[in-house]
């Protein structure tokens, strides 16, 4: 016998979201503590995977959903399929994971030509019936059969155009019947069946519709783009049908505990007066703000208020509630977790740890790590007097500029290519979620903040301006227009989506802060984390904005970045050109004043945190010119009898470039070799660094810096060049009067070095994981060529993740734990951290503090999240 297939509502909690979705888990609760709720019943997730898989129903589900229907016609005292007592359901997706407008729902199923009848002499109210099923069949179409909705909306248009109405509840009982009969007309010429009469018949399909949608392409883009598992399915809800569209004592809405943009504690969402739950999120009608309903409802109103706070206290949460009046009865139709911005997300949880109703560590866990990069990019500065020509809705905060694409393909492509893009749509639907993923940001001209493209951006942290309607779109020659002004699909627009503002052309932007909840919530993570978090940083801009992101020092400075200014170049190739010593030695020294001078800069931004400067890591050839545009330019010049002292210069410089040229630079004559083949570079660095902090210990400065040694594969590589490093220190200390520690380290950037790290740590003071080389080096993929195949491979489920992204721990993961357990037996003092760009990325930081490494460092504007994930990291190591 099969367990426990159909849960009724009141058998159910919110615990139970794997086995009943998200949705039926909360209507279920609801239910639980008492809460208007209409009738209804759960069929469990599980047998959506077996139906996907089987493509049949199991074994006796059929007779089990019967015998539930007939237990939800004695509840309501209504008979599903009757003519004269009609019983109407919803049937209604619902995931463990809230994935909203992804997958399909179906409302007022149980309507046929006899009953829709019997419903409007039931009702007294004939433009309601006729209406509702209008509606369903349209749902229907849409969803089991798959006509395009467009279609039945240009049925529906012509007649509002007859009848000169602008809105689908203006339209004539008249209208409507005639309306339906081509909506059947088109079902049957789209289908070439006609449109099922039988409740039970339409029941079934619907069950089976709401199971396919699982894997309709936007719920696996939504699904991939968002990291949900594939294996979890949807639950089905068969819900009691409740009607928003009875009247002007009736109506739906959508409600948010507080506000999904800014964090504000104040019930926020929108409502429609008769109307259904779609046509709020669906955008078809813009909806008024949920302030009016005191005006309109205010019985209803007070009712509403009273319920959010009594679900947001008791769910501990921000909740996003759907409900309907039915005349003048309300019923909440769902609960769930909010969708909110960063912003939002931030606000909300430091608010609650003041009023008490979740802990400091549950705040830190409720803020998505990777969410805060939307907080830390810049926003637009309106001194600059951007050209605003049109204002709509603010839906999701955050500047955003691109070319304007009017079709989700078209953005998807472009996007994918690299190319900044801006989506303008009349409205989203969830089929357009893989244009909406690829674009900056989103603007529609209708819709309201609780609208599919409000909702969808605001839980990916994407700017979108909803319900502009100053602008006219015309999809088929993609322009719309503002007024006089005509923007054509490629002009550059910008979107503020905290404003509302849509700006023609870039506008300029200011730099972010870490201000209020914000920097309240980074304080709280420090209370919590172990790792340390540093910066890679090579210039005192980068270093500063770090700093004040709570960076508790550099963990990567590449000094090579140092030799590519324009007044630097010109001399690094004249060392790399030398034809002897002396030539050498003077550019050198002209290398070393700038290098000095940079480092004093560097270290006095960070003063009193470690600096860890990597000597000169790529290969020489990388700073001479490319060697096929040297070849043509020295053609052209003896074809066009050039200066002979300029083609002697240029034939002299190719005999260089081919001299250094490599088959493989990335594994060739670099990092440490270099050092060691031509010593007097690293003793320059050296030099350069030590006098610097010098200069500034003099002025009472507290430089740390530490000297780290790239690419090193041989103990005897880290011991030779150690001794070169303090015998140049011993020499600067004796010319200076002045000595300081140095401590000198190492970067673990190829296999070899992990696997000997006892003996390398016996010369160290510090390790650093290089993960980019590690990576490169381990899987044997180069960087710069793997984006070619790795997509393919997650695509084909050979890789879950990018490698370059997160930390592969199954194997490079694997090296660095032996690595760092073995360096720390041989020198409990180690020092062990990773620079690599993984370092502010929170799996990978989450992996770092399990295995115990001490600190990670990531780019400047990383430095919150990785704060914010370690201290995660370290509240669930506690609580496991």
């Amino acid at each position: 016998m099969p367990g426990k297939r159909i849960y009724f509502f009141e058998e159910g909690n919110k615990d139970m979201k794997d086995l009943l979705g998200g949705k039926g888990a909360n209507l279920a609760e609801m239910k639980r503590i008492g809460l208007p709720v209409p009738e209804g019943f759960t069929i469990i997730t599980k047998i959506c995977l077996d139906y996907v898989k089987t493509g049949k129903w199991p074994d006796g589900l059929k007779e089990e959903v019967t015998q539930a229907m007939h237990e939800l016609e004695k509840r309501t005292g209504k008979k599903f399929g009757d003519r004269n007592n009609p019983l109407l359901v919803s049937v209604r997706s619902g995931a463990p994971v809230s994935m909203p407008g992804m997958m399909d729902t179906i409302l007022n199923l149980g309507l046929n030509d006899e009953s829709v009848e019997g419903l409007a002499e039931q009702t007294g109210n004939p433009r309601f019936a006729y209406d509702a099923y209008r509606r369903f069949i349209q749902m229907f179409g849409n969803v089991v059969k798959g006509i395009p909705h467009e279609e039945f909306e240009d049925i529906l248009n012509k007649y509002k155009k007859e009848e000169g109405v602008h809105f689908d509840h203006e339209l004539s009982v008249d209208a409507l019947k005639k309306i339906i009969q081509e909506y059947k007309d088109l079902y049957k010429e789209e289908t070439g069946e006609e449109f099922p009469q039988d409740a039970w018949k339409q029941l079934e399909m619907a069950i089976e519709a709401v199971w396919k949608s699982w894997n309709n392409p936007r719920a696996i883009v939504y699904r991939k783009a968002n990291n949900i598992p594939d294996d979890m399915g949807t639950a089905v809800n068969i819900v009691q049908m409740v009607f928003g569209n009875m009247g002007n004592d009736s109506g739906t809405g959508v409600a948010f505990t507080r506000n999904p943009s800014t964090g504000e504690k104040k019930l926020y969402g929108e409502f429609l007066i008769n109307a259904q739950g779609e046509d709020v999120v669906a955008g078809i009608r813009t909806p008024k703000h949920i302030d009016e309903l005191e005006k309109e409802m205010p019985e209803i109103a007070k009712q509403l208020k009273e319920l959010a706070e009594l679900l947001e206290k008791h769910y501990r949460d921000m909740q996003d509630i759907e409900f309907t009046v039915e005349k003048g009865k309300l019923y909440l139709l769902q609960t769930r977790t909010g969708k909110r911005t960063p912003q939002a997300a931030v606000k909300i949880a430091v608010d609650m740890v003041k009023e008490g109703l979740i802990t400091k560590e549950e705040a830190i866990l409720r803020v998505d790590p990777n969410s805060l990069d939307k907080l830390l990019h810049p926003r637009i500065d309106y001194s600059s007097n951007p050209e605003v020509i049109a204002k709509g809705l603010p839906a999701s905060p955050g500047a955003a500029v691109g070319k304007v694409v009017f079709n989700p393909d078209e953005a998807k492509e472009l996007g994918d290519a690299g190319e900044k893009v801006i989506l303008v749509r009349p409205e989203t639907t969830p089929d357009d979620i893989h244009g909406v993923i690829a674009s900056q940001g989103v603007l529609t001209s209708r819709g309201g903040m609780t609208s599919h493209a409000a909702v969808v951006c605001r839980g990916m942290g994407k700017p979108a301006v909803v319900g502009c309607s100053d602008i006219y779109i015309d999809l088929e020659h993609e322009t719309f227009r503002v007024g006089d002004i005509m923007v054509r699909k490629g002009d550059i627009i910008t979107i503020d989506g905290s404003t509302g503002n849509v700006i023609l052309g870039e506008a300029q932007v200011v730099e972010p802060e870490i201000s209020g909840e914000f920097k309240e919530l980074l304080d709280w993570a420090n209370e919590f984390k172990r790792l340390k978090v540093k910066t890679n940083a090579d210039l005192p801009g980068d270093a500063k904005v770090a700093r004040e992101f709570g960076a508790e020092g550099i963990g990567l400075c590449r000094t090579e970045h140092m030799f590519l200014g324009s007044d630097r170049l010109p001399i690094v190739q004249e060392m790399i050109l030398a034809t002897d010593d002396e030539e050498r030695r003077r550019a050198l020294e002209k290398l070393l004043e700038r290098q000095r001078q940079d480092f004093i800069e560097l270290l006095e931004v960070m003063d009193g945190l470690p600096v860890t400067i990597r000597l000169l890591d790529p290969p020489l050839h990388e700073f001479l010119p490319d060697l096929t545009e040297l070849e043509v330019k020295l053609t052209e010049l003896k074809l066009t009898q050039g200066d002979p002292e300029e083609i002697r210069k240029l034939e002299k410089l190719l005999e260089k470039v081919k001299e250094l040229k490599e088959a493989n630079p990335m594994l060739g004559h670099r990092g440490c070799r270099l050092g060691i083949t031509m010593p007097e570079l690293y003793r320059m660095q050296t030099r350069a660094i030590l006098e610097a902090a010098i200069e500034l210990k003099k002025k009472g400065k507290d430089p740390r810096p530490e000297i780290e040694i790239p690419l090193v594969a041989f103990v005897e590589e880290l011991q030779y060049l150690k001794k070169d490093i303090l015998d140049e220190a011993e020499k600067v200390f004796a010319e200076k009067s002045i000595r300081m520690d140095v401590k000198i380290g190492t970067m673990i950037e190829l296999p070899r070095a992990a696997l000997i790290a006892g003996d390398l740590a016996k010369e160290a003071n510090f390790f650093s994981f290089g993960t980019n080389d590690l990576t490169q080096t381990t899987l044997g993929f180069s960087r710069d060529d793997a984006g070619r195949f790795i997509r393919s491979y997650m695509e084909l489920g050979i890789l879950k993740f990018d490698p370059f992204q997160t930390i592969d721990q199954d194997g490079v993961g694997k090296l660095m734990k032996m690595c760092l357990e073995d360096g720390k037996r041989a020198n409990p003092e180690l020092e062990v951290g990773i620079c690599g760009e993984q370092g502010g990325e929170p799996k990978s930081v989450e992996f770092c503090h399990r295995i115990g490494l001490d600190y990670v460092s990531c780019s400047p504007y990383r430095v919150p999240i990785a704060r914010l994930a370690a201290a995660q990291a370290a509240i669930r190591e506690k609580r496991r």
